[in-house]
């Protein structure tokens, strides 16, 4: 009798435990039917790709959808296009150069995209800014080039960026892993005179966001290694409601396929990050190659009630699905 009593306690304690960790990570009572995501626009208004085959090796400008319009993506106009369908943040890319700027561009070489050669961080501004951003786009396996004499000198600096959009929200991606570069971005970001510091992010490899992050430690930033280590703790302790402080002052790019097995994912989730000044950011698929939310199925797929915000490749296709 007295195993059976024991017996019976834990199973009670057992099933009070469900029901905490159920009634504590439900959305049930959090459902806002007025909530709306916020757009993240990869490199603002740009040409699109089939993401099928991608691989790190693959130039993209030359298997491009035939263009809907006529902007090429990490220039002002492109950045100007997507504020203007509503962005909340244009990603964009940088490079440092060997006079100390940074471009604002893609890829790590030039052939794909320019009517240069090299490494990209291997040449002066001037020599980049003399170059066609547009030389190489195709969307019909090299019969035409329709943005070919385009893209001369619409490679711009970071300065010329941020000074541009006084008080826009931007997330800069690093393309390195060097911790110099951390260390050479937070010199030139404090130099820039007026930018509002608040409206910056940063992403990119390990080594230079730490030194990043201990130059600049009201900026936010993200890379791997402080997105895997908020998430696995978060997976482990969340269903408490506790935060770890590994997902404190970040941003985390939660892969769609990811999202269901976070605790409280969309609304309890999101406003746990929130209340601790991070930013929730949904990608499409796997997460790789930049995959977004980029039309009206994709929107679907889009958790109802979520109000964090959504990575696209399209915000012009998306903004009106969504922000109507």
């Amino acid at each position: 009798m007295k195993l059976k009593k024991i017996m019976k306690s834990i199973g009670i304690l057992l099933l009070l435990l469900i029901l905490f960790i159920f009634l504590n990570n439900s959305n049930w009572f959090q459902k806002n039917d007025q909530a709306k995501p916020k757009l993240l626009a990869h490199v603002g208004m740009a040409q699109t790709y089939p993401m099928d085959g991608i691989t790190g090796e693959t130039c993209t400008a030359k298997r491009i959808f035939e263009p809907e319009h006529s902007y090429i993506g990490n220039t002002i106009p492109s950045m100007e296009a997507a504020f203007e369908h509503e962005a909340d943040i244009v990603e964009l890319d940088v490079h440092p150069t060997t006079d100390g700027e940074f471009a604002v561009f893609h890829d790590w070489t030039l052939e794909c995209r320019t009517d240069g050669a090299g490494v990209t961080r291997e040449h002066t501004m001037e020599e980049l800014k003399n170059l066609d951003i547009g030389y190489g786009y195709t969307a019909d396996g090299g019969e035409t080039y329709p943005f070919r004499g385009k893209g001369v000198g619409l490679m711009p600096t970071l300065k010329e960026v941020l000074t541009h959009f006084r008080n826009k929200p931007f997330l800069i991606n690093i393309k390195s892993n060097d911790p110099e570069e951390g260390k050479k971005l937070a010199d030139y970001l404090s130099n820039i005179p007026g930018i509002n510091m608040e409206q910056l992010s940063a992403y990119g490899g390990n080594k230079p966001i730490q030194v990043l992050q201990e130059e600049l430690p009201n900026l936010r930033v993200m890379s791997m290694e402080t997105l895997k280590s908020c998430l696995k703790s978060y997976m482990g302790m969340g269903w408490t409601g506790y935060v770890p402080s590994s997902c404190k002052d970040t941003q985390v790019h939660i892969p769609e396929n990811v999202a269901p097995w976070l605790w409280g994912f969309p609304n309890k989730f999101q406003d746990r990050m929130e209340a601790v000044n991070t930013r929730v950011v949904l990608v499409a698929g796997e997460g790789k190659w930049s995959e977004g939310f980029d039309d009206k199925g994709d929107v679907k797929r889009i958790p109802e009630g979520y109000d964090g915000y959504v990575w696209t490749n399209r915000v012009d296709v998306l903004a009106p699905l969504i922000k109507e």
